[in-house]
């Protein structure tokens, strides 16, 4: 597989389908996709399409990873992202390209387990990976200039947005059989503002952690 040559026409995809930061672009060809998905689907790895991680999950296409990444930068510098939902780990190296620090959560141990072991070849000291409910977000690591979530649920929880800092901007789907990208922006100590962008489907958000 000629994995470059395949970046490269995925990110020139991304630039066609509107995805204009030059910061997550890089991030998106400096990953290896194929890396974090079982052998047998690798020849599919640069397609923009989801593709099964095990445990009824899934890692995002590569334009909805960009799109919500672009949308939680907003062209700002970022200190403290979180991610909700590590999967394999994918969102997370790619994240790890555009903030200084990349916290990610997943409450599925065998997937957690998954993604520490597909990270550390890559050496990316930046991310930091926890096992736990991602509906609690993780407060002692806040504040986050970012949160990215990468499941769907009724409504976004509170939690995550209280560990958002001020200016902050959290991007998550919502919703059950219909679901939408929601940006969520902390304009103040008890104000946010609410936004609704494109459809999307994703995997239902829930509580607990799955030993």
């Amino acid at each position: 597989m000629n994995s470059e040559r395949l970046r490269d026409a995925m990110v020139a995809r991304l630039r066609k389908a509107g995805i204009s930061d030059e910061l997550v672009l890089s991030a998106m060809h400096a990953v290896p996709r194929h890396h974090f998905i079982d052998e047998a689907l690798a020849s599919r790895a640069y397609e923009d399409a989801s593709l099964p991680i095990g445990h009824g999950q899934t890692i995002s296409q590569p334009w909805i990873v960009a799109r919500m990444i672009q949308t939680a930068r907003a062209n700002r510098t970022l200190t403290r992202v979180l991610e909700v939902g590590t999967g394999c780990g994918y969102q997370a190296a790619v994240l790890a390209g555009v903030a200084q620090e990349v916290y990610s959560i997943e409450r599925i141990r065998g997937l957690h387990d998954v993604a520490r072991d597909r990270l550390r070849p890559l050496r990316l000291s930046r991310v930091r990976l926890a096992l736990g409910d991602g509906m609690l977000g993780l407060p002692s690591a806040a504040p986050f200039d970012a949160i990215v979530v990468a499941a769907a649920g009724m409504a976004i929880p509170d939690a995550l947005s209280e560990q958002l800092a001020i200016g902050g901007r959290l991007v998550a789907p919502e919703g059950t059989t219909e679901q939408r990208l929601i940006l969520i922006e902390r304009t103040g100590a008890r104000n946010w503002k609410r936004s609704e962008l494109e459809s999307v489907r994703f995997v239902p958000l829930r509580p607990g952690v799955i030993w």
